[in-house]
């Protein structure tokens, strides 16, 4: 849905996609401090290039393309030994909900955790964030059929890893 076709302007837009922002960066960070860092980073970005993105395309796409480039941004300084996030210790407890399924919702969080990052990304954009296989391979800036090999190989793994459980991305 572009920012036209809602009446929305940008920054209402922005707005409107905070929870799945959150959501996609907390899949890649894996902690909530860490993700609010990185998504707090991506919108000061997509602030600031407001005037790069195109009107009439879909503006959640281009988001979580920035929510991806800030990513990498930070596993590359962290490789430097520049920490901007949080430790890995303050990530205790995060995904824990007090609703019914909270052991298959923790198991099928690992078993996420667990896959490769190219396989986790293409998960979380097609499968939780709903994002065409399109524009999930812009946001990732790979062509359709790395996505569509990343998504199959991840939907195997996550099968695998939740000891063959039926539904995975069905």
């Amino acid at each position: 849905m572009t920012v036209t076709d809602t009446g929305m302007n940008f920054n209402q837009e922005l707005c409107a996609l905070l929870p799945r922002l959150r959501r996609f960066a907390r899949t890649l960070a894996g902690n909530r401090a860490d993700a609010d860092d990185l998504v707090q980073m991506a919108l000061e970005r997509a602030l600031a290039r407001a005037a790069q993105w195109r009107p009439g395309t879909r503006l959640d796409a281009w988001v979580f393309g920035i929510v991806r480039n800030a990513w990498i941004d930070e596993l590359r300084s962290r490789q430097l030994g520049q920490r901007i996030f949080a430790p890995e210790e303050h990530g205790a407890g995060v995904g824990e909900t007090p609703f019914e399924g909270q052991d298959l919702a923790l198991s099928v969080q690992s078993a996420l955790a667990r896959l490769p990052e190219e396989q986790r990304m293409a998960i979380a954009l097609v499968l939780i964030e709903g994002l065409s296989y399109r524009e999930a391979a812009q946001a990732m800036d790979v062509p359709i059929g790395t996505l569509t090999s990343r998504l199959a190989r991840g939907r195997e793994a996550l099968q695998s890893l939740l000891g063959g459980a039926a539904g995975v991305g069905a």
